[in-house]
């Protein structure tokens, strides 16, 4: 199979975040084993999803890992012009759900994973397929923990999220955050008797834009991102049952996007001291505040001298490099185990979670290209 019909089966396996991915991980299982390829699964507690994790060639010396994660997200109330789950191509490109984000990736991944077998491979070829990124970088962490506990663990790895096939060496970290704000109920002719929740969550609202103010205006920044320093984005605020009720709950959904250089454990200290004064000033016996963290992961910052640029570069035939505005796992390979890692795939995140979600076939034959040049150079010791 060709990395485009690789490509075709994926996407026909709706892997929407909130589903099982257990049905497209035991396609690629059996796919491998049909060349000798042994797989490791790590299901979640309900073994409905599974991380997948492959190693081709020798065992007794680390190697290049390709990451990629396998679910994608919704298409409920988008207005698709083209069927999500089945590959459709047009113009010099290929539509449906994951097409960029990133089912291109890890089809080419698949296709090297196959092609890598067939050669006397030096240097071992690894790959890894995730579930959950999209809503947290949640599955990855199990095979993280794998891989921490391995007596080897690989010497670099390549998430492929699309970068266009520009190699990145950096993306921001992110907290997701939620102030419950309490109050007390009472009759809407009674407000100023009772104690507004609703008060307090639009008040820490406004704490969080003027700590995002202060950043732009003198935090540390990096003119390689679009949006050059660390962001607090309020995204979403709950409360109230009925107008005639003083609400005693509200909710604020927010997050932090922080830049290497900043410490968003300091930003939230800071946040929450500000709703300690917020709490004070209302001066009611049921007021209160509470911030939670709902997920996180970390940024990634992989210096351009190291080998892992140097080598990527190589592949791609590209001497520069850039930093990506989203998330990727490659935060936890590097945080976590130590493992130098760059961001590089076909397609653009421009296309990613929108209708009609596309890859180009000029990307996707630039990351064959690619892969067939990492097969080659795996045949030497890196």
């Amino acid at each position: 199979m060709n990395t485009l019909e690789i490509l075709e089966r994926l996407i026909a396996f709706p892997t929407v975040s909130r589903d099982p991915n257990r049905a497209l991980i035991d396609w690629v299982v059996a796919l491998l084993a049909e060349h000798g390829i042994a797989s490791t699964l790590i299901p979640d507690a309900s073994g409905h999803k599974a991380n997948l994790y492959a190693t081709i060639g020798p065992v007794d010396r680390p190697g290049v890992m390709l990451s990629g994660h396998t679910d994608v997200v919704p298409v409920d109330g988008q207005d698709w012009a083209k069927p999500p789950f089945e590959l459709t191509q047009a113009d010099g490109k290929v539509f449906g759900r994951g097409t960029a984000d990133m089912k291109g990736f890890c089809a080419a991944a698949i296709k090297a994973a196959i092609m890598a077998s067939k050669r006397d491979l030096k240097t071992p070829l690894h790959l890894a397929l995730s579930y959950d990124e999209e809503i947290g970088c949640i599955g990855v962490r199990s095979l993280v923990d794998m891989l921490a506990a391995a007596p080897l663990r690989p010497m670099m790895c390549i998430v492929g999220e699309p970068t266009g096939m520009q190699v990145a060496s950096g993306h921001k970290g992110k907290v997701a955050l939620r102030a419950t704000c309490k109050g007390e109920e009472g009759h809407s002719a009674l407000a100023p008797l009772a104690m507004n929740a609703l008060h307090l969550a639009i008040d820490f609202g406004n704490a969080v834009r003027a700590k995002q103010a202060a950043i732009a205006a003198t935090g540390h920044k990096d003119h390689d991102y679009d949006v050059p320093y660390t962001t607090l984005h309020l995204g979403k605020i709950a409360g109230g049952e009925s107008l005639n009720i003083v609400p005693n709950l509200a909710t604020v959904d927010f997050e932090i996007r922080n830049l290497a250089e900043d410490d968003p454990q300091a930003i939230i200290a800071e946040l929450a001291a500000e709703a300690a004064k917020i709490v004070s000033n209302a001066n009611h016996k049921s007021a209160a505040i509470e911030i939670t963290e709902t997920f996180s992961y970390p940024g990634l910052l992989t210096p351009q001298n190291a080998d892992v640029m140097a080598f990527v570069r190589a592949l791609t035939g590209s001497n520069g490099s850039i930093k990506v505005a989203f998330g990727t796992e490659g935060g936890l390979f590097n945080a976590k185990l130590g493992i130098p890692t760059v961001v590089c795939g076909p397609g653009s995140m421009m296309q990613g979670h929108k209708p009609d979600e596309f890859v180009s076939l000029e990307q996707l034959a630039a990351c064959d290209t690619m892969m067939s040049n990492l097969v080659r150079r795996l045949e030497g010791e890196i």
